[in-house]
């Protein structure tokens, strides 16, 4: 475990500022290993193959490999939870809220495909205080979404708890099935899912197709320098 928290901004990354390209290149590299062999199975010799950096350059930033998974399932969080508040920020209608949700998160995991199969494969792999901080991470996102839906149909008698982990269920296995050379941009799938979500299959579409697409490039990597 690192001497400083690993959950304080002055101190996540030993050896770099978490801007750093060549951490970002660890990491991203890292990510493509442990999703093509699995963590159990890499070894800190495959990333350093995978990301041109030497064992000693890989041991400057990190202590091994649980660090390095930590470090990838920390960013993922904390990204998408930075990216949720920039696109909710001056929305208030609640079903546009629900639809920029879905389309942050789809856009999201379809440019960062290999990280979003390591958070669903090795999601009960750390330990320690690296479980516990990617864990209230991953509460904050679940809350923020539970709160989003829950705005929807307040007074339904729905339960907010079950419609979001449902919401979660039909997203989080897109890069299992995705095929951008056949299947819908982030955007149009984002649509899709929302009308299947609050208007069932087959259903009319509600009117939140203004809440717009994502800023910028339609599948932004988290590892761009």
């Amino acid at each position: 475990m690192p001497n400083t928290r690993p959950d304080d901004p002055n101190g996540r990354y030993r050896g770099a500022s978490p801007g750093d390209a060549k951490l970002a290149r660890i990491l991203k590299a890292s990510a493509a290993v442990f999703a093509n062999r699995g963590y159990h199975q890499a070894s800190m010799r495959d990333v350093s193959r995978a990301s041109g950096v030497s064992l000693s350059g890989l041991y400057y930033y990190v202590r091994g490999k649980e660090e390095l998974l930590f470090r990838i399932q920390e960013h993922c969080f904390r990204s998408i939870l930075e990216s949720l508040d920039d696109v909710l920020a001056d929305e208030p209608d609640p079903a546009k809220r629900l639809r920029l949700l879905i389309g942050n998160h789809l856009g999201f995991f379809l440019g960062n495909m290999k990280e979003m199969k390591v958070l669903s494969h090795e999601a009960e792999v750390l330990e320690g205080e690296y479980r516990s901080i990617v864990n209230a991470l991953k509460r904050r996102y679940v809350d923020r979404a539970a709160r989003i839906v829950a705005e929807l149909r307040p007074g339904s008698g729905e339960d907010p708890r079950l419609a979001t982990f449902a919401l979660f269920g039909m997203m989080n296995w897109i890069y299992n099935w995705y095929r951008p050379d056949r299947d819908p941009p982030a955007d149009e799938l984002a649509e899709r899912m929302f009308g299947l979500f609050v208007a069932g299959y087959p259903g009319d579409v509600p009117p939140a197709r203004d809440a717009g697409a994502l800023a910028g490039e339609p599948h932004p990597s988290i590892w761009r320098e």
